[in-house]
């Protein structure tokens, strides 16, 4: 499980933010949110609910309690080859009902063979 610390470099970096850009949206010195981010320093509670409006993440997540952030999804991205994400979702969409489960059995089955 990742420490705070990590959480907050992860999701600035995920936003494409600098550390002076989101010490500024707190109102302290980049220094001390530099500190934060090192673990040198203890996040207090107010600067986690601002992280958490600021990356509209939960704070349990923040606080290792939840996992269920995915990172920013560009649906335009390019996820294999020519193939967006959104061209995925749209031909998910079209799957029939009766064939949904499988579909899913499936990509579960295959995901699972990845991680181990």
């Amino acid at each position: 499980m990742k420490q705070l610390c990590e959480l907050m470099k992860d999701l600035r970096q995920d936003h494409d933010l600098t550390q002076k850009a989101v010490a500024k949206h707190l109102g302290i010195s980049q220094q001390c949110y530099s500190g934060y981010e090192r673990g040198s320093r203890g996040v207090p509670i107010w600067v986690v609910i601002e992280l958490a409006k600021l990356y509209r993440v939960s704070a349990d997540y923040l606080l290792g309690l939840d996992t269920s952030y995915l990172g920013i999804m560009n649906l335009m991205n390019i996820y294999y080859k020519d193939v967006t994400m959104y061209k995925i979702l749209y031909d998910l969409q079209k799957v029939k009902k009766n064939k949904r489960e499988e579909l899913l059995t499936y990509i579960r089955f295959v995901s699972s063979e990845a991680e181990g």
